[in-house]
Order: C-alpha cells, then sequence, then structure tokens
C-alpha cells in the first residue's frame, strides 16, 4: 500500500512566535520521500524536530512578526508493525483528561452498555455515538469536551473521537486519539480517530465512518486534542489564512464497519 500526503498551512504571526508543528508522519513509518519546509516572508526557516514516546515528530520553529507558509510532504511505502503495548499507557489511557471526562460519563457509558465487553462493546460504542452525533462542520469550540459534545449531539471528528474515548475509559478500556491523514476523506483535512486497546492490540474507533481505517496513516497520539494538535503555537497571536491537505492511496478500499482495523 502506497500513500502519498501533503499540508501547506499558510500563517499570519502578530509578533514573535514560537510554533510546535505536527503534521509529520510518525515512526516507525519511513517515508521513501519526505519533505519540510517552513518559509518566513520568502526566507527559510529553520526547525528542529522533536520524538515523542509515540514516535510523533514535532518541529519547533521561533519566528518574528510576519507571513508564514508551511508545506509538508511525504510518500509511505508498505505498513508497519501493530503499535507496541506499554503497561504504562493501558493505565495512562484508563484516566479522565482534558477533552475526555470519562469519570462524568461513567453513569451513561454504564447504563447505556450494561453487559457488553470486547470487540462487542467496541462496536456497540461506535454505533452509539454516530447514531447521537450529527456531524457539522464549525458547530463545536476548541475547548468543547466529550461532554458538551453529548448535550450538543453534533460536533467534527476530534469531537466523535473524545465522545468514543470517554465512553471507552468509563467502561474500564483503555482508549487514546490519533491525529491520521485519511486518504478517502470528504471534505480532505486532517483527520482525528480513536484507538482502543482490545487482546493486545491496539484497534481503530471511527464513529464518523468517513474514510476507510485501514489507509489512515499516524501522524500524533495521546490523551486527546491537546496532544494532537497539527499546530501549537506560543506568545503571540496567529491567524491561519489558509489550509490545504491531501492524503491519496494507490488502492482506496471498501470499508467495513464491523470488521476490527489498526493504524499501519
Amino acid at each position: 500500500m502506497r500513500r502519498t500526503v501533503s499540508a501547506f498551512m499558510r500563517l499570519e504571526l502578530s509578533g514573535p512566535t514560537r510554533l510546535l508543528l505536527s503534521a509529520a508522519v510518525a515512526r516507525p513509518a519511513a517515508p521513501i520521500e519526505e519533505t519540510l519546509s517552513l518559509r518566513h516572508d520568502g526566507r527559510v526557516l529553520p526547525v528542529r524536530e522533536l520524538v515523542d514516546l509515540h514516535g510523533a515528530r514535532v518541529h519547533v520553529a521561533d519566528a518574528d512578526a510576519g507571513d508564514l507558509d508551511i508545506e509538508y510532504a511525504a510518500i509511505v511505502d508498505g505498513v508497519v508493525a501493530p503499535a507496541p503495548v506499554d503497561e504504562l499507557d493501558l493505565v495512562r489511557y484508563l484516566r479522565p483528561s482534558r477533552y475526555c471526562e470519562s469519570d462524568i460519563l461513567t453513569p451513561t457509558a454504564r447504563v447505556e452498555f450494561r453487559g457488553l465487553h470486547g470487540r462487542e462493546l467496541l462496536d456497540a460504542v461506535t454505533e452509539w455515538v454516530a447514531e447521537h452525533l450529527d456531524y457539522v462542520p464549525g458547530s463545536s469550540l476548541p475547548t468543547d469536551g466529550a461532554v458538551r459534545t453529548l448535550l450538543n449531539r453534533q460536533g467534527v471528528c476530534r469531537d466523535y473521537a473524545h465522545l468514543s474515548i470517554a465512553l471507552l475509559r468509563a467502561l474500564d478500556v483503555p482508549a487514546r486519539m490519533v491525529s491520521v491523514y485519511a486518504p478517502g476523506l470528504r471534505p480532505m483535512d486532517f483527520h482525528a480517530v480513536a484507538e482502543a486497546h482490545l487482546d493486545g492490540v491496539w484497534q481503530v474507533v471511527d464513529a464518523t465512518r468517513l474514510a476507510p481505517r485501514g489507509t489512515l496513516l499516524r501522524i500524533a497520539t495521546g490523551r486527546d486534542a491537546a496532544d494532537t494538535a497539527f499546530l501549537t503555537t506560543h506568545h503571540t497571536d496567529i491567524g491561519l489564512v489558509s489550509l490545504d491537505v491531501t492524503a491519496e492511496v494507490d488502492d482506496l478500499p471498501v470499508e467495513d464497519p464491523h470488521a476490527l482495523a489498526r493504524l499501519g
């Protein structure tokens, strides 16, 4: 399987800014071709790379006021082995987090999914979130978590992922959030899904059903959107002038919503 991905961003910086960009394909995937370019008012901006515990690559750059163009592109051939399972992860991803308030949603989860376990539970949570939310671009705020999403009954991919994660954690299933490139996604953008630990493997949970899970390409992994944002800035305000994301695969499969899938 060959996947070709890219991201272009144009930013307006109002003053000195530190940028943390999370748009590169995560390790251990090994792109056969990859480019990253940051140009500040037409001049190349130096960047340095940090790698987190799940292989996410964060590119850090400092820039003054002005216009900044960010371009990333990669071609990835083949798939990688299943993500390793660490015992500490199974503890970390059972805890409530900023956007996944599993403690608050525990009574709801226990009533709605009483008696379900394993694969049956994953399927039921996916179906329930899909049925209870409407996908409405622009309907949620960056500060919305799973509880507010459930109350509003609408959201975008990050909101679907947050609610799925919170419900699974409330039922003692370790779950985490992953930002991905998603071939087949319409409209094209960065995408967010959940991963749930089942039988020793991290399985993809995506109640939006907007893209085939088997083609997704990992960018960043964490507790929730606080750990997986594609861009974080410090010290000043910025304006996102434009964003263009592409993700293609040589053979786009037909999605089977009831099959297990993992990120590779």
